[in-house]
């Protein structure tokens, strides 16, 4: 008996087994057309603005000002954690893909306005810090300039966010932190940089802000798509490609060709070069120190006398006697000599010499018991000593050797 091969799904979700509804709520799958309209409503109430989203941006603004001040991470990541859910963010990328102009404009609205509280926190803290001198916020700097990382950790947040909010049984607050950290910090840090007179703080923060609000729409629109919802009017077409469009001019002008823009004297989300100091050498010019000049005496007539040439008395130089080369030829069997401190066989023998050894015989030869001695040099070691004559293979010829 053969079994059907095709699995029956029911209608109704709600008839699925527990197992099987729980894993049809995890999959990142289209939904369908009745699940789309019940979750586009819920998202929607999800979406709206609450008093507690504008409170907690407030907090987080706060938050974020006083950890560049401090110039301490994890105080930006504490302000992060405590920021709200950025629900209208996906409430923009919902009216985006969904084509809802009425949807769009709320969660805008709702998301400028916790922005600009974040933006007026860090232009009230950034008050007092044109009074510090030699102040360096690094990690304000750091924040408010294009980097990879960054955008990835956006990129990150605005997806998960967007997905776990289609899913009513789980919560998006975990991505959401990593949505917030890239949104309100650069955002903080702009209005840090107004209020102090910082460069490179304002506006690269509103910049870069900009450049991670759109490409989040723009991501959390993309998973809205996977997940079955589509523009359901020509206006959604139109609104999905404007926000495209301007996500795509953001990032090419200010981040992948690394453009400049010069708003208010000051390059925008650019890296800041720290200056280095240079010595150049300054030649210094000659001190010139005046002199005294004697002033000639005046001429008076004296008697010459003309001397008369002596002859002159030219030296003869004296000949230097050529030195004398010539190397040990001592037999085969003892392959060298005896090199000894006097003449004769009873002085000692401090050392020996191998055959083929280049030494200079030096003039005051002797004969000692019948052999005669020469008085030699070893060239390369400088020893000095007595050898057998007959040991020695001359090079220079020498009358009367």
């Amino acid at each position: 008996m053969s079994l059907p091969t095709n699995e029956y799904f029911p209608e109704d979700p709600d008839l699925l087994p527990p197992a099987r509804r729980r894993r049809a709520r995890r999959l990142l799958a289209p939904l369908a057309a009745d699940e789309r309209a019940a979750t586009l409503d819920h998202m929607a109430r999800r979406t709206s603005p609450t008093f507690d989203f504008f409170l907690f941006s407030a907090l987080a603004g706060l938050l974020f000002s006083l950890g560049l001040l401090a110039d301490s991470p994890p105080l930006l990541v504490l302000a992060a954690v405590f920021a709200p859910l950025l629900a209208p963010v996906v409430g923009v990328s919902l009216g985006t893909v969904t084509g809802s102009y009425r949807l769009f404009a709320s969660s805008l609205v709702g998301l400028l306005v916790g922005s600009l509280l974040v933006f007026l926190m860090g232009l009230l803290v950034g008050l007092p810090v044109h009074l510090v001198e030699g102040l360096y916020l690094e990690q304000a700097i750091r924040h408010t300039q294009l980097s990879w990382p960054m955008f990835v950790l956006m990129a990150a947040g605005a997806v998960f966010t967007a997905a776990l909010m289609t899913h009513a049984g789980r919560s998006a607050a975990a991505p959401s932190v990593a949505l917030a950290y890239t949104l309100y910090l650069p955002l903080a840090a702009a209005g840090m940089g107004l209020s102090s007179g910082m460069p490179h703080l304002w506006p690269d923060g509103l910049v870069l802000f900009a450049i991670h609000l759109a490409w989040a729409i723009l991501f959390g629109a993309l998973t809205l798509a996977l997940r079955g919802f589509r523009p359901l009017t020509l206006f959604g077409y139109t609104l999905g490609g404007v926000v495209t469009l301007a996500g795509v001019i953001l990032l090419v002008a200010f981040g992948a060709f690394s453009a400049t823009l010069g708003v208010f004297g000051a390059p925008v989300a650019r890296p800041t070069y720290t200056p280095t100091l240079t010595l150049t050498a300054t030649p210094i010019p000659p001190t010139i120190t005046p002199t005294l000049t004697p002033v000639p005496p005046t001429a008076t007539s004296t008697a010459t006398f003309t001397p008369t040439l002596a002859p002159t008395v030219t030296p003869t130089p004296s000949p230097t006697p050529m030195p004398v080369y010539a190397r040990i030829a001592a037999s085969k069997e003892s392959g060298g000599a005896f090199v000894r401190t006097d003449p004769g066989f009873d002085s000692t023998s401090f050392t020996t010499i191998t055959n083929n050894t280049l030494v200079e015989v030096l003039p005051d030869s002797v004969v000692v018991d019948g052999y005669t001695w020469a008085h030699i040099i070893v060239v390369d070691s400088g020893l000095e000593g007595w050898i057998l004559q007959d040991l020695l293979a001359i090079s220079t010829p020498v009358p009367q050797w």
